[in-house]
């Protein structure tokens, strides 16, 4: 195991992954719910426990941010691109 300092933080490369060591502060009603789930063997240990449940809140919180930025978009102006995309597949010219 090879560490190295990055911004404070210790960094382990474990098979290749490149893992840093944080602290958290949970209350103890959460650390009693990770800690039963790890022991029905939900979860190998706190640590990927945690890291799952960060890894899917950072997922919704990017599906939101496109569902924003899609909601955002002009519709008609996205189906004129692309049956002019579709024009140019058939050899046609779009209409002007």
């Amino acid at each position: 195991m090879l560490r190295a300092v990055d911004r404070g933080m210790t960094v382990h490369h474990i098979n290749g992954m490149a893992k840093s060591k944080v602290t958290i502060s949970l209350d103890t009603a959460t650390l009693r719910r990770l800690d039963r789930m790890v022991a029905d063997g939900q979860f190998p240990s706190r640590s990927q426990a945690i890291q799952a449940a960060v890894e899917e809140k950072l997922e919704r919180l990017d599906r939101r941010l496109m569902t924003r930025e899609c909601v955002q978009l002009d519709r008609a102006f996205e189906r004129a691109v692309a049956d002019e995309g579709l024009s140019a597949d058939t050899g046609a010219r779009p209409e002007h």
